[in-house]
């Protein structure tokens, strides 16, 4: 297991691809293959720091996406900044909860991996879970979505079921998780996700 290493960060392809600068994280649970790995990535203008924290920089990048899903179907519903700043937080408490309950580390989800994977993914247009999300929140079909974002199906998709299931067994309540996981498979509207999440019970931040 110590030999397993996961790189993980705002790493959006296309701008790495045009040598912009961006950082990413190397979370390995031997230090020494991290920085070896680290040594190994190092351009000028890709910079990759280390992490012992692989559960959490996993769960930093499959989290992400079906965060950045609902923040799509709430910018295709014509939902304001506020609407889409709030499910980034609330996303990342999700997020950070289950990574907790799991054994990752709380700082991880404040980094790199977490926070600034997040941002990317949540803001920019070359992300497909958002983008994917956005034709959700039109009205589009599952199907429909997939066909306008050229044939593939957004990462958020499958990994809200995992994640669901990852949640339950820990008993870490995820409700965006959830409410994208109904919007994808059980037919649930985004109008009724909307409604859902803003009318839970009150509760201390």
């Amino acid at each position: 297991v110590d030999r397993l290493a996961v790189l993980s960060g705002p790493n959006l392809a296309a701008e790495i691809a045009h040598e912009q600068p961006t950082a990413t994280v190397i979370a390995c649970e031997d230090h020494d293959r991290a920085v070896a790995l680290q040594t190994a990535c190092a351009t000028g203008y890709f910079r990759a720091y280390t992490n012992t924290d692989v559960v959490g920089a996993e769960l930093g990048g499959a989290g992400k996406n079906v965060i950045a899903l609902a923040v799509g179907v709430a910018s295709g519903m014509g939902l304001g900044d506020n609407s889409r700043a709030s499910l980034i937080t609330r996303g990342l408490a999700e997020m950070s909860r289950l990574g907790m309950a799991l054994g990752a580390s709380p700082l991880t989800f404040a980094g790199l991996a977490g926070m600034g994977d997040l941002v990317a993914t949540c803001s920019s247009p070359l992300s497909r879970n958002r983008t994917f999300g956005e034709q959700l929140g039109r009205g589009a079909s599952l199907a429909e979505a997939e066909k306008a974002n050229h044939g593939q199906v957004a990462e958020g998709v499958k990994s809200c079921l995992s994640i669901c299931e990852l949640g339950e067994r820990a008993g870490v309540e995820l409700p965006i998780a959830d409410a994208v996981r109904r919007v994808c498979h059980e037919g649930m509207t985004a109008h009724q996700m909307a409604k859902e999440l803003i009318s839970r019970a009150p509760k201390p931040e």
